[in-house]
């Protein structure tokens, strides 16, 4: 009677999100063999948004599972997708116009929802991957499309994500987490500053573009929930000892 009663009052329980955390779940594996970086880019945003979930009250099991499902809309165009190009200079946005750059980008969170639908995953989790980009600008290529207009206007809202804003504390974090993740891989020193620069920046960045502005979120949970980010994220970078070659030791 479980999933009859989940599905009529649109509930979802622990048992069920238990079930979704298994990355053996089919929509997880094929995301797993057909976008394998946004496969890997999940799990480490899955890291970063259940330990920040935990930290202010929110939900950590379904913000986990949340991260787990959240860019499964890539799997219609991985290749249009960064973390899933094998050479940089094979980036095919370099061969298309800026404004079909973003249409794919934003379009992904519709697919998303759809492929959520077609594999049964519970409302409150197809809400968080429809809210998880907020009305964010995909301002790399809306700045890309304003240099090659040649003095045409170019309107932001067509480079925009459709939204709605997040309305949770778990979509919020997620949004957060998602961002502060693409970031981090740009990042060639991963130092204890830089890391903390970065994901007071972006946070700073969300919260001017009013993106949790619908989030129930207080000063102090997005106080923890940086400092979660920055401990997450430095235990991931952190140095390692570097051991001599075997070559060395014989000498």
């Amino acid at each position: 009677m479980l999933p009859l009663l989940e599905h009529i009052f649109g509930l979802v329980t622990d048992a069920r999100l238990l079930e979704l955390s298994d990355i053996n779940h089919p929509l997880l594996q094929k995301l797993r063999k057909e976008a394998p970086g946004t496969f890997q880019s999940s799990l480490m945003t899955a890291v970063l948004t259940e330990a920040a979930a935990e930290a202010v009250g929110a939900n950590p099991l379904l913000a986990r599972v949340a991260a787990y499902y959240h860019d499964v809309g890539k799997l219609k165009n991985p290749q249009y997708f960064t973390e899933n190009q094998s050479l940089k200079n094979n980036n095919i946005h370099n061969r298309i116009n800026p404004s079909l750059s973003a249409l794919v980008l934003v379009n992904h969170v519709k697919e998303g929802v759809n492929l959520a639908r077609k594999y049964h995953l519970p409302r409150v989790v197809i809400d968080i991957i429809r809210q998880h980009h907020g009305t964010t600008l995909a301002s790399f290529f809306y700045d890309k499309a304003k240099k090659s207009a040649g003095g045409e206007k170019v309107r932001e809202e067509d480079f925009r994500y459709p939204g709605p804003l997040p309305a949770s504390k778990e979509a919020a974090i997620l949004m957060l987490a998602d961002a502060v993740e693409a970031a981090s891989r740009t990042l060639e020193d991963p130092s204890p500053s830089r890391i903390r620069n970065l994901v007071e920046r972006i946070i700073t960045e969300k919260m001017e573009d009013h993106q949790l502005d619908r989030a129930p979120l207080s000063l102090k949970d997005i106080h923890a929930i940086k400092e979660n980010f920055i401990k997450s994220l430095q235990g991931i970078f952190h140095t390692r000892v570097e051991y001599p070659s075997k070559e060395l030791e014989k000498k």
